[in-house]
């Protein structure tokens, strides 16, 4: 009975992918999947990345349509970056509540009372909290973007875990939003401890989304691109993986003989997970949601994402 359900999924996704090959030949259209993204939308994606990577490519592109595999904020950074492309995404309400933790009013108050500051928005953040701010950085250069802005103080928004972690590698002040990922955030120290027992051979890669105390054990701290580059580089054969599980299908790819073990069962994104193949297909067929961003926004909210990519 299971093999022959196992058989006839097996087939259907056959389909869908036949299906989708057509339209996005019809379409001219590219698919953008984040490293959090199901495998089965990562196997069909024509490029797999962080949001770093996900947003020069909207930018560089010569498709007309961008089917963007990720949450909400990442498909508006692509539409600010390509205003004149289409950008769809599988299923609306894949949000990301870190995002939704800072707000307009909020930043505005925050820049009130600190008039010499420069705002640096991680690019986990809404399209209008980009247009307040002077540059988005991603975890990849966020120590980078922080460095090359012309001001000793930082205002630093939404996330305060990586707040922390990139205010060790600055002599400017930063002040720090409450924010933080609900999914990283949930790691503890026990859970790395317990990890660690079990697989006493292992590192830990750790992603600076969560907790400080948590990023100080580990044997590699770095964004989800720089994790998967140190896994396949590394000579050591087994990790202990502390960033969201959907990583899990790049590492494989990579290092095929190497051991994975994510750190707690808990590291999953309930939004990052609402995209599958089925919902590709029918975005592509109907060409909806599609993501709009109001011009006057997006105009000053691209000036910060251009700065950001300018940053080496």
């Amino acid at each position: 009975m299971e093999a022959l359900a196992l058989e006839r999924k097996a087939e259907q996704n056959r389909e869908l992918k036949e299906r989708l090959l057509q339209l996005k030949k019809e379409r001219n259209a590219i698919i953008l999947a984040h490293y959090y993204q199901r495998d089965e939308v990562q196997e069909v994606a024509d490029f797999r990345g962080d949001s770093f990577l996900l947003a020069q490519k909207a930018a560089q592109t010569d498709a007309d349509v961008i089917v963007f595999c990720g949450v909400h904020f990442m498909g508006e950074s692509a539409k600010i970056l390509a205003p004149n492309k289409t950008v769809i995404i599988p299923d609306e309400r894949a949000g990301c509540p870190m995002a939704d933790m800072v707000n307009v009013e909020g930043l505005r108050a925050l820049k009130r009372q600190h008039p010499n500051a420069k705002v640096v928005a991680y690019i986990n953040t809404s399209a209008d909290v980009k247009s307040e701010t002077d540059i988005c950085c991603t975890s990849a250069n966020a120590i980078n973007v922080i460095n090359s802005v012309d001001s000793d103080e930082i205002i630093w928004v939404p996330d305060k875990n990586l707040g922390d972690y990139v205010s060790k590698f600055t002599s400017k002040k930063v002040i720090i939003w409450e924010g933080y990922c609900n999914t990283h955030d949930m790691l503890t120290v026990k859970d790395v401890e317990e990890m660690r027992a079990q697989y006493p051979n292992a590192q830990f890669v750790v992603h600076p989304e969560c907790r400080p105390e948590v990023v100080k054990l580990g044997d590699f701290v770095g964004s989800t691109t720089a994790i998967i580059k140190y896994c396949k580089e590394s000579d050591c054969q087994e990790f202990i993986v502390g960033t969201e599980d959907g990583t899990g299908y790049q590492l494989r790819l990579d290092s095929p003989n190497k051991q994975f073990h994510f750190a707690t069962k808990y590291l999953v994104c309930p939004n990052m997970k609402v995209n599958n193949l089925k919902k590709i297909v029918k975005c592509l067929e109907t060409m909806q949601p599609e993501i709009y961003v109001p011009e006057d926004v997006a105009d000053k909210a691209r000036l910060s994402l251009e700065r950001m990519l300018q940053v080496k």
